[in-house]
């Protein structure tokens, strides 16, 4: 199966609200770091990529038909090279609401709080599950210092980080396949880049810093992510 969208904002610019309007528009299954905590076998295919190695990413987008948010958004480039007719979307937020939410959702989540460490640290010996998503919590911290350095209260450093991401994209991607997105533009403009009739349901509006939290829960017990929809 092969990609047909590729999202390569990064977490918290909405990318959990473009997965589902995706999937409610018929685009099927779309990959994001919740699917990668499902099937944590996955990572190895990111440390691939993240060594510079060939990577058979049409192994890691079985059953899939696009992808945001990480870790995939971090190779867009090498994705958008692999499924050349693919889109690409950018998901973008104003840089310090971003940075405010970051740092109590995403970056909060490379270092755990006593309590949650505790109870991941109680149901890792006893949880085949558990042990393997620690390699992929492991990885998502390599993430965040390789995206925005090891001081993530360091403001300035991350939000030059931020925009230069975004700079990049919008350079290293023709103009024809790419949509650079606010969420809260709601349906028209996604629809019209992808030519699809704009849907009567509200734009999904979701993974709110309590929700962010509580999938982090969900994900530390070993339980299964429960399905969201519109």
């Amino acid at each position: 199966m092969s990609l047909k969208i590729i999202g390569s904002g990064l977490g918290r610019t909405g990318t959990f609200s473009l997965k589902l309007a995706l999937e409610h528009l018929g685009f099927g299954k779309c990959y994001h770091m919740t699917e990668l905590f499902q099937n944590p076998e996955g990572v190895t295919y990111f440390q691939q990529a993240e060594r510079g190695e060939k990577v058979k990413w049409d192994d890691v987008f079985n059953g899939y038909n696009s992808s945001v948010d990480y870790p995939a958004a971090r190779f867009y480039r090498q994705l958008s090279d692999h499924y050349p007719e693919a889109m690409i979307i950018h998901t973008y937020r104003d840089p310090e609401e971003w940075y405010e939410s970051a740092l109590h959702t995403i970056f909060m989540a490379r270092n755990l709080d006593i309590r949650r460490i505790l109870k991941f640290a109680m149901r890792y010996p006893v949880s085949r599950v558990v042990q393997k998503r620690f390699h992929v919590f492991r990885y998502n911290r390599k993430l965040m210092s390789l995206e925005f350095g090891k001081d993530l209260s360091d403001r300035v450093k991350v939000l030059k980080a931020f925009e230069k991401h975004t700079e990049n994209v919008i350079k290293r991607i023709d103009p024809d396949r790419l949509l650079v997105f606010n969420v809260s533009e709601g349906w028209e403009p996604l629809c019209r880049f992808l030519k699809m009739p704009v849907p009567s349901e509200s734009f999904p509006n979701t993974n709110s810093r309590d929700e962010f939290l509580k999938r982090v829960d969900i994900v530390g017990k070993g339980d299964i992510i429960p399905p969201q929809k519109i």
